[in-house]
């Protein structure tokens, strides 16, 4: 399969929407980017690699991928996903219209949201936003909002012409989400894209994302393996200071910040609190950043 992380992400908020009754982040389009061979083959993939996530298991195939995608799969994606809609409801909230998706994969925001205000711009690899462009007039959806599609290479500064000539305006709130970016880019390239989005965000934007803090965390260190096997090999780490030096030299300012504990308590409660026979949890060394563009100094 192309695309096998963007895929297994899809994967992942599909199983959790099918398979629970309380989410903890609520993503009823995700079936629909996957096709049922897709989905029935990362479902057969996962449960016979059962050995490989817990050694000595005892139980159905279902058993099995239930709890490689409770324990494994879904957390680290639906953990970011709930963070940053939370921080996208809020910026819109205060007049902000225009949600920058940067590394998009098969994310259904555009596609959900009741906001007929609002324009998306996804940004992504070329192939990838044609199989996803493909993905959705099979589909056959209808957003709401304006949604502008842009194939590009975010480690070239080459996008930003894009964004503008797509109807970008720099003059005007923006919301940039960076989620799962973090980890395939080395400490350098992503202080440089931060960089090249600071160049654009007028003061009051907002950007957010999912980084690693620690190479410690067991599930953290087999989503590297996966990420690797995929052929998606992660590349950095980061401290809290480190993180907050580089955003302070791009002009951002941290806004709000979750550490694995954290992010549990916010969004994953209510969900163990009335599944509890299925508690979930935020993968351990994972950090969960929004940070706001401040006024450059005079």
């Amino acid at each position: 399969m192309e695309h096998m992380t963007a895929l297994i992400s899809a994967f992942a908020r599909s199983y959790h929407y099918r398979h629970h009754s309380e989410w903890i982040f609520a993503d009823r389009l995700a079936e629909k980017m996957l096709t049922e061979e897709e989905y029935a083959g990362i479902s057969r993939n996962m449960s016979e690699g059962i050995s490989y996530f817990a050694p000595g298991f005892k139980g159905s195939k279902d058993d099995a991928l239930r709890l490689i995608v409770d324990h494994q799969l879904a957390p680290p994606v639906l953990a970011r996903s709930a963070f940053c809609e939370r921080a996208i409801d809020n910026a819109v909230r205060i007049g902000c219209d225009q949600i920058v998706l940067f590394a998009c994969g098969y994310d259904t925001f555009a596609l959900r949201t009741e906001n007929r205000k609002l324009t998306v711009f996804e940004l992504d690899r070329p192939e990838m936003m044609a199989d996803k462009q493909k993905r959705i007039a099979r589909g056959d959806f209808a957003p709401l909002c304006r949604v502008e599609s842009i194939g590009c290479d975010l480690s070239r500064p080459f996008w930003k012409e894009e964004l503008i000539k797509k109807g970008f305006d720099v003059n005007r709130r923006a919301f940039g989400s960076l989620l799962g970016i973090s980890y395939y880019l080395s400490n350098e390239d992503f202080a440089r894209l931060i960089n090249w989005i600071s160049a654009l965000w007028r003061e009051g934007s907002s950007i957010c994302f999912d980084y690693p803090f620690s190479k410690d965390g067991s599930v953290s260190r087999r989503g590297r393996e996966l990420a690797a096997a995929a052929g998606e090999p992660m590349k950095a780490v980061y401290s809290y200071d480190e993180l907050e030096d580089m955003l302070s030299e791009a002009g951002f300012l941290i806004y709000e910040h979750l550490n694995d504990d954290e992010a549990t308590e916010a969004f994953f409660q209510n969900h163990n609190i009335k599944e509890s026979e299925h508690r979930m949890e935020a993968p351990d060394g994972i950090g969960y950043c929004l940070a706001v563009k401040k006024r450059a100094e005079k």
